[in-house]
């Protein structure tokens, strides 16, 4: 195994230094230094390292990485206190709910994989919520009005039943320590004596706001409980500000006295339901307490040098990722330097191949399983034979393995990870989908409900139609890497269609070209958007009425070489320099050297995250 110090201070290959910025010195103030003030000077110097990142960070007894300080210190300190990983991450979620509403919360849907050190083997589970069991698709259609081709993102129609707190209780009978109680505990209390906003989640929040406000021209939703929740004064938070949330509060406090039932059978869902159908839902109290998460198993595929990268399968998109592993390691990337436009090429493909197969076979596997041999290495090889390696491919099709809106946009989604003394390691990743959700807060509950089924098709020939109690496309994927057949590394990357694209390219970053776990997130990435989405029809059906970009649009970061992007052109790519960072998601990594023990972690510089241990 490679040393866990390679992964601490290696000097990364990726030939695209970051992007020159530059200060006028600024009065030191909470909020991120602003353009104005960081024109025309570049990064400092390094004694070890790429001169565009910083180091990782290294503890022996326990780490946590997540999208906000306070969370992770409230991990750490829930891992002093005797607590495993799980209570470390559960009360960690719950606080990034809070913090980061514009990232999730506990009225979306929850997966997450677990190694467990004392059985030496991977857990999953699938928190994602299900269709209102009384409602089918001709009854949605005809809520939808004549015409409509998709679910809208606002209001209660997009509304799937919140899989957070039940896959919350299940982690935490099988693999707590400490009690549900005290796993809540921090989040009650910043809730009622506030915390102050981060600047990255400051913006979004911004962003947010501006977003219902568009919506509200073109749809009928209530929004004025959300905006007295987070937007009271008018306007997004400041950074800095102190924010209070004391309904979230209240709420917390009832599920921690009574458990996973308050919010499901209780007087929290009885609100719930009550509001739900108020605003037009079919919703019943029974859909909410049969709701039940589900333990599933974490596949993996090899990719080389005795890596392997483990993902969840659908209805999540996590075997995406596994399909271009499967295509990548039929060349030798690492012939090229990493900011090449070859390296970029292959990988541009292998995500438009594998997001050819997510459109037409991903969806809930009690209604459409995935097809046999999806993950196959001869399936991969054969799609791998379809790549031009000087051009691009005009236009690709779903494959033959054996037996959309858009994708979720910038910002939707916290992943965190937490590894303890004994070895155990949480890669969890929550989400409330578009936006910070579908815009409906249910009275004194202080949380956001999910749009999360936007994401069905509304095609009856497709596997992933709309139907009763049924589970849509997710995005959310956690990630795992073993090495050697051991476990290795508990990692993420959020950000909607990026999360596949984006756990490959990090362990590209790392096996092909020797990046330490802060610089493999820290260096420039590339994010294709396009070509048919799994919210499509499916092609040549009667429904089928919609002109697909199937080329798309590569986006990269401005680390990615000028001469690079000229070359991707020529190829025949749709090449855009995005310089916000907002579509390439978020990245949290724990690595753990098997022999020492010593676990090594890395956060994204393009939120508000910390990575810390102790």
């Amino acid at each position: 195994m490679r040393p866990i110090s390679t992964f601490l201070a290696a000097s990364a290959l990726i030939a695209c230094p970051a992007l020159a910025q530059e200060a006028t010195p600024p009065a030191i103030n909470t909020a991120d230094t602003t353009e104005e003030a960081t024109q025309g000077i570049g990064p400092g110097a390094r004694p070890v390292g790429a001169d565009w990142s910083r180091s990782p960070v290294a503890a022996a007894n326990g780490m946590a990485a997540t999208a906000h300080p306070l969370a992770t210190q409230i991990a750490l300190d829930i891992l002093k206190a005797g607590g495993s990983a799980v209570d470390a991450a559960i009360a960690a979620n719950a606080a990034l709910g809070l913090m980061e509403p514009t990232g999730n919360g506990i009225g979306g849907d929850l997966f997450a994989i677990v190694y467990d050190p004392k059985t030496d083997r991977l857990y999953g589970i699938n928190g994602s919520g299900r269709s209102p069991s009384g409602q089918t698709l001709a009854q949605l259609k005809e809520k939808l009005g004549p015409g409509a081709t998709s679910i809208p993102p606002v209001g209660p129609l997009p509304i799937t039943i919140p899989g957070t707190v039940d896959a919350w209780f299940d982690l935490h009978e099988r693999f707590g320590k400490l009690s549900m109680a005290d796993n809540l505990a921090p989040t009650i209390r910043y809730a009622r004596e506030g915390h102050p906003v981060a600047p990255v989640i400051s913006m979004y929040l911004e962003r947010s706001l501006a977003a219902y406000e568009a919506r509200l021209e073109r749809f009928d939703f209530d929004f004025e409980n959300a905006r007295a929740t987070w937007f009271a004064d008018g306007d997004a938070p400041e950074p800095g500000e102190m924010f209070r949330n004391p309904d979230l509060a209240d709420t917390l406090e009832r599920i921690a006295a009574n458990g996973r039932d308050e919010y499901y059978e209780g007087e929290t869902a009885r609100i719930i339901v009550d509001y739900l159908r108020e605003q037009g839902s079919a919703f019943t109290l029974e859909d909410f307490a049969r709701h039940d998460s589900e333990w599933v198993d974490v596949s993996c595929v090899g990719y080389r040098k005795g890596y392997e990268l483990c993902e969840l399968p659908p209805n999540g998109q996590g075997f995406a990722a596994l399909q271009m592993v499967n295509i990548l390691k039929n060349v030798d990337l690492a012939q090229w330097d990493r900011g090449s436009p070859q390296v970029i090429h292959y990988i541009t493909e292998a995500k438009r191949l594998a997001f050819e197969d997510v459109a037409r076979f991903y969806a809930d596997p009690d209604f459409a399983p995935a097809p046999e041999g999806l993950l196959s290495d001869e399936y991969g090889r054969e799609r791998f034979a379809l790549i031009d390696p000087a051009r691009a491919t005009p236009a690709f099709g779903p494959g033959k393995p054996m037996r959309e809106p858009k994708l979720e946009g910038e910002g939707d989604t916290t992943y965190l990870t937490v590894a303890d003394k004994d070895g155990m390691m949480v890669s969890l990743i929550q989400s409330n989908y578009r936006g910070m959700g579908g815009g409906l807060v249910a009275p004194g509950l202080g949380f956001m409900f999910q749009d999360r089924g936007e994401l069905f098709s509304l095609d009856p020939a497709h596997p992933n139609a709309y139907a009763p109690d049924k589970r849509p496309f997710h995005t959310i994927i956690p990630a795992f890497v073993k090495k050697d057949g051991r476990p290795f590394m508990s990692f993420g990357l959020m950000g909607g269609g990026m999360q596949p694209q984006g756990d490959v390219q990090i362990l590209v970053n790392l096996v092909d070209y020797g990046m330490n776990l802060q610089e493999a997130g820290d260096a420039a990435r590339l994010m294709h958007d396009g070509g048919r989405q799994p919210t499509d029809a499916l092609a040549g059906s009667p429904a089928d009425s919609v002109e697909i970009d199937d080329l798309g649009t590569l986006m990269v970061e401005p680390g990615v070489p000028a001469a690079t992007v000229e070359a991707l052109r020529a190829m025949g790519h749709k090449v855009e320099v995005e310089t916000t960072g907002i579509p390439f998601g978020g990245y949290q990594a724990i690595a753990r050297d098997t022999e020492t023990g010593v676990y090594v972690g890395a956060t994204e510089m393009r939120k508000d995250g910390q990575a810390s241990g102790y």
